[in-house]
């Protein structure tokens, strides 16, 4: 009698405690993924102690940015260095041949993602609230925004990271390839400096990717109200957000499909 093969979910989260494994056994992986954020805190914190606005510090509204990056780190840069170097070692030539679902890869990946996000959101959150005084949401209905920003800023990454994996001819080159687009994205999506104070063709530009939408939703959680008259639209636009999100989303979704591949182009 044919034993029967574990369902969809089973193997990807049997896939997900294998890739939280491997990602803790890479100290560098690690430090860089959870702990650079945390550091970027500690030193923009204790330098900037100002206020933006009466009633907003500086590391208020860094907190709010530096969530937001955190998801573009745990997904769009951890997966599209990741993958090119599994590609490159053979790891998904040797996956692909298994009878595993090639969706349990991706579920894995997607575990991997959520699990790091939410350790750096708590690690942040720990950080500004102990040293800099941050002052966390008191209504529900902020904290529901910050769940449907993340899951959504999350997925959005994740498929980002997964359809651009393709684009890095090596895994060896995949960081140089990969990390400077971060980079300029959190310098112009109004991580490190208040979005508004732009040049307004970097505003429109930056307008144009997920993460500016996704740090003035984070902005909108742990920001006061009256902070939303400082915003380019002079208010939160959620339901922008929301939209401009789910428009990425549905790109991710097609770009992943077409674009991924599990060996090298020869």
């Amino acid at each position: 009698m044919r034993r029967k093969l574990p369902s969809l979910l089973a193997t990807g989260r049997s896939r997900g405690g294998i890739e939280v494994r491997q990602f803790m056994r890479q100290r560098e992986s690690v430090v860089f993924t959870l702990m650079f954020p945390v550091l970027l805190l500690l030193i923009f914190g204790s330098v900037f102690k100002m206020n933006i606005v009466p009633g907003v510090t500086f590391s208020q509204y860094f907190v709010a940015g530096m969530i937001a990056s955190g998801l573009v780190n745990s997904g769009f840069q951890g997966l599209a260095i990741a993958i090119p170097m599994e590609r490159d070692d053979g790891t998904l030539k040797r996956l692909r041949g298994t009878p595993m679902p090639a969706m349990a890869y991706f579920i894995g990946k997607a575990i991997l993602v959520v699990l790091s996000t939410v350790a750096q959101i708590i690690m942040l959150l720990l950080i500004g609230v102990l040293l800099f005084h941050v002052k966390l949401p008191i209504n529900a209905n902020h904290w529901l925004v910050l769940l449907w920003v993340t899951t959504l800023g999350s997925a959005v990454s994740t498929l980002l990271g997964i359809a651009f994996s393709s684009i890095p001819r090596s895994g060896r080159g995949a960081s140089a390839v990969v990390t400077p687009i971060v980079l300029v994205l959190q310098f112009t999506s109004g991580v490190f400096f208040v979005f508004n104070q732009l040049p307004t063709w970097m505003q429109y530009t930056a307008s144009i990717f997920p993460l500016r939408w996704m740090t003035q939703g984070m902005r909108s959680v742990f920001l006061p109200e009256s902070f939303s008259a400082h915003e380019v639209g002079h208010s939160w636009e959620l339901g922008k957000i929301a939209l401009i999100l789910g428009i990425w989303l549905i790109i991710g979704v097609v770009l992943a499909l077409k674009t991924f591949r599990w060996e090298r182009s020869r």
